[in-house]
């Protein structure tokens, strides 16, 4: 092997190991090294917030990147004329992530919840500092807030692109926390057998409601 050779080999191994994410510990005890940044918008999703992403909240680890990107793709073929939003992930290195309890080893994500207007489009929820980038939002029982209602089909589309799109990396989603009050209409979409088969739902409420946002843990092993 020649020189030049060589070292291009060397360079290249160096540039693929440093954008392989290794988590450590568990979601809420963890850390993440060689964290990667969501990109801010894509072709059906964009960033819940600039100011967040400047300020490095929505690192992932690399598999996990790879799932949620790949997912969106898919869903410009199965739910072509539908947007979606995602929320807080975590830091570039891990670690405490305030105010959430998880979010600490690059496999925590939330995801804003898609919405319909009041024109029957698919929208994306407001996320400004003045309703605490979304999080501050409350629907009700009937998934109504101010004009938008909540988008069930496209909901339940996303979290199965989500699982098919782990298993296909060979890995898995541990778990989706979204309000069990509004879980039942997750059950009356055409995804419904896949779902009750395939995902591991919170059936408890967490100490914040999950109504406004789903949070997903993705199963890769750690350290």
């Amino acid at each position: 092997m020649s020189r030049l050779v060589l070292i291009t080999f060397v360079l290249f191994s160096q540039v693929a190991y440093s954008s392989t994410s290794v988590c450590h510990g568990t979601t809420s005890n963890g850390s993440l090294e060689n964290g990667v940044e969501l990109p801010s918008d894509g072709n059906n999703f964009v960033s819940y917030s600039t100011v967040a992403r400047l300020a490095g909240r929505t690192y992932v680890h690399s598999t996990v990147k790879s799932i949620i990107i790949n997912s969106y793709k898919n869903l410009e073929e199965t739910m072509p004329n539908t947007v979606y939003k995602y929320a807080e992930t975590g830091y570039e290195s891990g670690g405490k992530f305030r105010p959430h309890k998880t979010h600490q080893n690059g496999l925590s994500v939330d995801f804003m919840t898609p919405v319909k207007n009041e024109k029957g489009q698919s929208d994306h929820l407001p996320t400004n500092p003045f309703n605490k980038f979304g999080y501050n939002i409350e629907f009700d029982s009937s998934g109504k807030y101010e004009e938008f209602t909540i988008d069930y089909d496209a909901l339940a589309a996303h979290i199965v692109e989500l699982d098919k799109e782990s298993k296909k990396q060979g890995v898995g989603l541990w778990r989706v926390i979204f309000d069990p009050e509004l879980q039942p209409h997750l059950f009356k979409t055409k995804h419904s057998e896949y779902l009750k088969t395939n995902i591991q739902f919170s059936k408890k409420r967490s100490w914040v409601r999950h109504d406004e946002h789903y949070h997903v843990d993705f199963e890769v092993p750690c350290r």
